[in-house]
C-alpha cells in the first residue's frame, strides 16, 4: 500500500496528453482513472478482511482530496472508483457520498449518456477516444461491477438488469470459441476483433469479475445466469491452466510463449481462480494453479514493495506485437492486484 500511494512517473513519460490540452495523470496517486479504480477495490477487500484502518484512511482520504478537486469528464474507466464508493457508504454512510453514485449510475444508463454500440452495449470510451461500436473486455471490470453494486445499494433494479445484459453482450463478442480465452476487443463497425490478442490482463478482468458479480448479486445454484457464468469462467481458467509458465506466470499474450512473462495478469488470474474455488464456482483442483500465481506473483515483488514486471496500460491493439511492445513500469493497478491476490491468500488459512 506504501509502494501504491507513493508511485510517480517521475520523468513525464506515461502522463496521458489530451487534445484539449489537459494531463491525466495515470500513474500517480492524486489522478482518476481506472489504475486508481482498481487501486481502491483491492484495498477495500484486504480491508474487509483485515478492518485494517490504514487501508481505509487512503481509500476515504483518496475520495475526499478527489471530489475537492472536482470529478473528471465520465468515461468507461473513470467510473471505475465508484463500486469501492459504494462499499464505503455501506460502511460508513455518508449522504454527500449518494449523489455521486446516482449521477455517474445514471450516466451509464441514460440514452444520451454512455454512448452504446449496437445491441445496447457499453461504447468503451476512454479520455483521449470515443472508440465508437467497440467494446473491450476491461469495461466489465471498470464500470459494469459498480453499476451492479450501486443498484443494489439504491434499489434500482434495473440496473441490475442492465448489469447482467452487459456481462451477456460482451461474452457473445469476446468470448473466444476455441480456447474459452476472450478477446480484448470487438468492433461493431468492421465486425472484428481487432488482432484476435488473447491478452492477458484483459482476460484476468473477466476472471475477477465472473466471481465477483455472482457474489455482488448473490446468486444461487441453479439460477441460469449464475451457471452461464461459471461455464464461461471454467472455460477460460481451462485453457489458463494449461498455458502457466512454470514460474507461476503467464504470458501477456496467454497463447503466445514469445510474448513476455507479465505478473499483474498473473495476480488478478490468482485472485479470480482462488476466489472461485472459494466460494464453489470452481473444482478444487484449481486451487493449485491459483497458488502456483500467488508464488510467481511473490518472487516478482522487491524490497520496497513494488510488483515487478507489468505492464503500463494497453490500448487496443491491431497487430499482436503491439502487446508485446507494451513497456514494463510500476503500475497502480500492479500493486492493487498483487493486494487482492495475496488478501485471497489470506483467506485460504482461515
Amino acid at each position: 500500500m506504501d509502494n501504491l500511494v507513493h508511485i510517480k512517473d517521475e520523468t513525464g513519460e506515461f502522463l496521458l496528453h489530451l487534445e484539449d490540452g489537459r494531463i491525466i495523470d495515470t500513474k500517480g496517486w492524486a489522478g482518476w482513472e481506472w489504475t486508481h479504480g482498481v487501486g481502491l477495490f483491492g484495498m477495500w477487500r484486504y480491508f474487509e478482511q483485515t478492518n485494517d484502518q490504514k487501508a481505509l484512511g487512503i481509500i476515504k482520504g483518496w475520495f475526499a482530496d478527489r471530489f475537492a478537486e472536482g470529478t473528471p469528464t465520465k468515461n468507461i474507466n473513470t467510473v471505475a472508483p465508484f463500486i469501492t464508493l459504494a462499499w464505503l457508504y455501506e460502511h460508513e454512510p455518508d449522504p454527500s457520498y449518494l449523489p455521486y453514485l446516482d449521477t455517474w449510475a445514471e450516466w451509464l444508463m441514460a440514452p444520451d449518456g454512455l454512448p452504446k454500440t449496437e445491441e445496447g452495449g457499453f461504447q468503451h470510451i476512454v479520455y483521449n477516444d470515443e472508440n465508437p461500436g467497440e467494446m473491450w473486455d476491461d469495461t466489465l471490470m471498470m464500470s459494469v461491477l459498480p453499476l451492479a453494486k450501486i443498484g443494489l445499494l439504491l434499489n434500482r433494479p434495473h440496473y441490475v438488469e442492465e448489469a447482467k445484459r452487459q456481462f451477456l453482450v460482451h461474452i457473445k463478442y469476446l468470448f473466444d470459441k476455441k480456447t474459452g480465452l476472450w478477446f480484448h476487443g470487438w468492433d461493431f463497425n468492421g465486425r472484428h476483433n481487432f488482432a484476435e490478442a488473447l491478452w492477458a490482463r484483459g482476460n484476468c478482468w473477466v476472471t475477477i469479475a465472473i466471481p465477483e458479480i455472482i457474489e455482488i448479486l448473490d446468486l444461487q445454484p441453479g439460477d441460469a445466469f449464475r451457471s452461464f457464468l461459471i461455464d464461461t469462467l471454467a472455460a477460460q481458467v481451462k485453457t489458463l491452466a494449461e498455458t502457466q509458465d512454470a514460474s507461476g506466470l503467464w504470458h501477456t499474450l496467454v497463447m503466445d510463449p514469445t510474448s513476455y512473462l507479465e505478473a499483474s495478469a498473473t495476480a488478478g488470474f490468482a485472485y479470480g481462480i482462488l476466489k472461485a474455488v472459494r466460494k464453489g464456482y470452481l473444482p478444487r483442483h484449481y486451487e493449485e494453479v491459483g497458488l502456483k500465481a500467488v508464488r510467481g506473483v511473490l518472487d516478482n515483488i522487491d524490497d520496497t514493495g513494488e510488483l515487478q514486471q507489468v505492464s503500463f496500460g494497453t490500448a487496443m491493439g491491431d497487430t499482436l506485437q503491439f502487446y508485446k511492445d507494451i513497456r514494463l513500469t510500476s503500475m497502480p493497478y500492479g500493486q492493487s492486484l498483487a493486494i487482492c491476490a495475496l488478501g485471497e491468500l489470506l483467506r485460504t488459512y482461515i
